[in-house]
Formats: C-alpha cells, structure tokens, sequence
C-alpha cells in the first residue's frame, strides 16, 4: 500500500490532469483548500468519505487512490456489457482460464483482428503491437488470479 505521501501525490496528478486549482477542486469536494493541501502533502489522510467522493470524482477506484493497484477505472467497469452475452469482467474470466498458449493464440488473434478491421480502426491509432516483454502480460494476467 502507498504511504501517505504517495496518496496525496495521487490526488494532485489527478487534479492536475482534469485541469483544476486546488481551490476548485476543494469547493467541489467541500472542503477547505488547507485540507486539500494537507492531504495533497501527505501532512494527513483523507477521510473515508473524502476518499470515495474524489475516487467518484475522477472515475477511479478508491484501490488506486490507496495503491493497492495500478488500475484507474472504477470495479462497475468490470460489468459493462461489451457484448450482449459478456461483461468485461466474463472476458477476464474467461482468459484467466486459459493456458499459455491459448492465450497467446486469443492476443494474436484479436490484435489481427484490431489490425485489419479497417472500418472499426479509429484513425491515428496505432496497429497492435507485441509487448516489449514478450510474456509479461501472460504473466501479469496469470499472476492476478485469486
């Protein structure tokens, strides 16, 4: 879990990244802006309810504000339909499941299809890639089972 400090430094680049002063961004909250500022730098923790009012705030989930994970988006992400049939939170599942290799062959598979879907492929973006590590997100998806 982060420190207190790296909390605080949390909450600032978030309120940096949507553009606010910490003096807007304390009117919103309802706070003071020295209460924002104490917990910005780490002088005390945010209570609770503050913890979840900026999580809501800046769509994240109250994890990544305490460090307990790298991932921004909010646990309801996890059941948006991206199908009919299957919520993200199926689609990880379902992957969790699968060996190396199959799982290998489903990446490839869906970055060919990213890559040639020309009437879905947004303009500017970049053709799918392999990462740089060539198992490492095998790794890190097989290493966030239960």
């Amino acid at each position: 879990m982060h420190n207190i400090v790296q909390i605080g430094a949390t909450i600032a680049e978030l309120r940096t990244e949507r553009g606010l002063k910490q003096k807007q961004l304390s009117a919103i909250l309802g706070m003071s802006p020295g209460n924002l500022s104490n917990y910005e730098h780490g002088v005390y923790w945010p209570a609770l309810d503050t913890l979840c009012k900026i999580a809501d705030l800046f769509n994240v989930s109250t994890d990544f504000l305490l460090g307990r994970t790298g991932f921004r988006c909010p646990p309801d992400t996890f059941t948006a339909y991206i199908t009919p049939d299957y919520t993200i939170h199926h689609i990880v599942n379902i992957l969790l499941a699968l060996d190396s290799s199959s799982l290998d062959a489903v990446l490839k598979f869906a970055c060919y299809l990213k890559d040639t879907g020309e009437a879905a492929k947004p303009p500017g973006k970049q053709p799918c890639r392999k990462p740089a590590v060539s198992s490492g997100k095998t790794d890190q998806l097989r290493s966030s089972r239960p």
